[in-house]
């Protein structure tokens, strides 16, 4: 089918969509002549499955199901997209859909989780990164494209999906009920006095306007003197959102750049405004749920020397997808080139690994600890300069609540907390 009309340009980034605006013009430039041989045999496999085949498939039925498999076989994130699922792509990019809220990769065949949105169905049911999902109700998902798959997990409000999951050996069944996931995508709080806490679970529209929105409120309370940014099972969104946070942070230089095989796929995104919190150290949270949008703002601000990166292990995807529109109204969704960091550094399949490696770990108290302070010996002497005497009673070894609730956090705000000692000792 000949490409003639001009791409229309849905930039978005992650496990949504992510586009870079090529021509179709330049796609025709650069093709050869039709391989008549390879057409032919085309043909001959399409009248032998038209008429052979156990079950009657009409012509528009076999040419969907071929242009499927021609464009998924490139790589994961390719895919032929029908009318009605371009329909139901352009509800899932506005973010106001039914469903369960869980973002999937296809992985060696296998249907991963990459992680359940926050407060979703999927997470109050139990759904975890790296659970493998093998039947959605009475469906097998092997050799099922992630859009088919997205529309099996969607239906009305309130109707139920049935999962069977596999986790560690073990196949767990979950059935949920899906519900209208038209929700924020960034909540914030302080955590202590001056460390202030920003969540963007995924990256929509809007998000980096969402971003400065929060950060004026915040310091219109109080100073701002550190900021935990937390990516952690964010799974991408919209680019330029993306882009728009890291500029709050930083004054100058370059976010994200592309590279592919077309001119127009080589784009460099930079920084145009002087950043939000000049002073602030900035902490930025990701495990192996972020991705896409989540690693190019955790990279960027990593390269910059703008943000510590703590957590896990980023996900690794950092290819880019055109959607590409047919004449009939369907659409090709075409990865045409690879995301790369300020430095240089290529995110597919690799990641962003965390300048402090800290796992999602549990603390338990050990209440039955006993210690003896030199204040509780009998005939110790007084402080030097007359403080009072501290004994073991006076010290607090309970675990804080926030480290009970969430180690990463937690390390992540103590390294915040320390920041200004430790600039006054190098000073």
């Amino acid at each position: 089918m000949s490409i003639k009309k001009k791409v229309k340009r849905f930039v978005s980034c992650g496990l949504l969509l992510s586009a870079l605006p090529i021509s179709a013009d330049v796609i025709d430039k650069q093709s050869g002549p039709v391989p008549l041989e390879e057409i032919q045999t085309f043909v001959n496999v399409f009248e032998t499955i038209r008429e052979g085949y156990v079950e009657e498939l009409s012509d528009k039925q076999i040419l969907q199901k071929a242009l499927k498999g021609m464009v998924s076989a490139l790589d994961p994130h390719s895919e032929y997209l029908t009318q009605d699922e371009i329909s139901s792509f352009q509800e899932i990019t506005s973010g106001n859909y039914a469903g369960i809220g869980i973002e999937v990769e296809i992985q060696d065949g296998r249907l991963v989780v990459i992680s359940p949105l926050d407060d979703s169905p999927a997470a109050k049911a139990g759904i975890v990164s790296g659970d493998v999902v093998i039947r959605i109700d009475d469906r097998l998902v092997s050799d099922v494209g992630i859009q088919e798959i997205t529309m099996l997990m969607r239906g009305e409000v309130g109707s139920t999906v049935t999962l069977d999951i596999e986790r560690d050996t073990e196949i767990l069944t979950l059935s949920i009920k899906r519900s209208l996931l038209d929700r924020q995508s960034l909540v914030s709080r302080w955590l202590g006095e001056n460390i202030a806490y920003i969540r963007i679970s995924q990256f929509q529209g809007d998000s980096d306007k969402e971003f400065n929105k929060e950060l004026n409120k915040l310091q219109s309370k109080r100073e701002i003197q550190g900021l935990v940014l937390d990516l952690r099972n964010n799974p991408g969104g919209v680019l330029q959102s993306a882009v728009g946070i890291v500029d709050t942070l930083i004054d100058d230089g370059l976010i994200v750049y592309t590279e592919g095989r077309h001119a127009q796929s080589k784009l460099q995104f930079s920084a145009t405004n002087q950043t939000a919190l000049p002073d602030a150290p900035v902490v930025v949270l990701i495990n192996e749920g972020s991705a896409s949008a989540s690693e190019i703002v955790a990279g960027a601000l990593q390269d910059h020397g703008r943000g510590v990166v703590m957590g896990t292990e980023s996900f690794g995807k950092g290819s880019v997808q055109t959607v590409v529109p047919l004449t009939d109204g369907a659409a090709v969704k075409l990865t045409t080139a690879l995301y790369f960091t300020p430095n240089g550094r290529s995110i597919q399949a690799q990641g962003i690994e965390p300048d402090i490696l800290v796992p999602n770990a549990s603390l338990v108290s050990n209440e039955e600890t006993f210690f003896v302070k030199e204040a509780e010996l009998s005939g110790h002497l007084k402080n030097g300069t007359g403080g009072q005497d501290r004994t073991s009673a006076d010290v607090d070894v309970s675990i804080d609540g926030l480290a009970k609730d969430d180690f990463q956090l937690y390390q992540a705000y103590t390294v915040l907390s320390a920041f200004p000692q430790l600039l006054k000792r190098q000073r």
